[in-house]
């Protein structure tokens, strides 16, 4: 939370936790793959908030939709925190067992994201549900970094002369669901 990415050690997690940096090896091999767990973490997370839209709502209108998603993100902070950092590194130095059960995860996150498109949207074609699902899944990696700007940033946008609208999580996502059910021609009251 208070460190980059590149900048945290085994020894800086070992004195943060209760796990001594020869217990951490016990578990985790890198860094990389503490990252990917609590990655995973997070999407098994998000995949039950989903699945609780899924399982207590009958009806939802694609603005109700947009409203419902973007409240589970705005909960889901460290998740997008860590999607913007490098993943294509945390999988890549990750042992195959580790990616696996993260991309299991993912995939359920998915797949829930799929099966409320389906139930709340019966119009949508395979090819539309597809076609939001990865407009919106490379979405999420970018939400974070333009929704929280360090004191850095913002000055350098300053000095820059740079305008930057300081938007949430929420106001991001929900924007974004709205656009991508509009471009599969869902009206937002219906």
């Amino acid at each position: 939370e208070t460190q980059g990415f590149k900048e945290i050690t085994l020894r800086d997690i070992g004195a943060r936790t209760s796990f001594t940096r020869t217990s951490i090896y016990n578990y985790f091999q890198t860094k990389e793959e503490i990252f990917l767990a609590l990655l995973q973490r997070e999407h098994e997370a998000w995949t039950a908030d989903l699945e609780t839209i899924l399982q207590t709502r009958e009806r939802l209108t694609a603005a109700e939709f947009a409203d419902a998603i973007a409240r589970t993100l705005e909960k889901r902070a460290c998740m997008l925190k860590l999607e913007s950092m490098n993943l294509y590194d945390m999988e890549g130095s990750s042992r195959m067992e580790n990616l696996v059960a993260f991309k299991r995860a993912d995939g359920a996150a998915m797949d829930a994201l799929a099966r409320c498109l389906e139930k709340f949207f019966p119009r949508m074609t395979a090819a539309d549900i597809q076609g939001f699902l990865y407009a919106f899944f490379p979405f999420l990696f970018g939400i974070y970094p333009y929704t929280v700007v360090t004191d850095k940033q913002r000055a350098a946008m300053d000095q820059a002369h740079v305008r930057f609208p300081q938007l949430t999580i929420y106001e991001i996502t929900n924007s974004m669901v709205r656009k991508l059910l509009g471009a599969c021609g869902t009206p937002l009251t219906a």
